[in-house]
């Protein structure tokens, strides 16, 4: 699969979700951003307080969504799992160095 689908896939996931969770129209919301990325472990760059995650570079997707005056941040890996990071708790992706 390609990254260019596999974002696509991800950015279709993450608007329904969104769609889903504000009762919005998805013709309503807007795709403020949507990259490809590594995270620098399992939590995706949104780790929840007391979980344990592997500590390996993942590859993924991140997708920001504006939703009226809402911002919701989905955070992806590569094979689509989806979680929607609640403000104050993103971390950056760590740069990878290409050396």
């Amino acid at each position: 699969m390609s990254t260019d689908k596999g974002l696509r896939r991800t950015i279709e996931a993450a608007l329904a979700d969104a769609a889903r969770r504000t009762g919005l129209p998805v013709a309503s919301l807007s795709v403020i951003s949507a990259e490809d990325l590594t995270w620098s472990d399992g939590s995706l760059g949104c780790p929840q307080p007391g979980a344990a995650y592997t500590m390996a570079l993942v590859p993924g997707h991140r997708i920001r969504i504006r939703a009226q005056a809402q911002t919701l941040d989905y955070h992806a890996n590569a094979r689509g799992h989806l979680v929607l990071c609640p403000a104050g708790r993103s971390i950056a992706p760590t740069p990878v160095s290409s050396r």
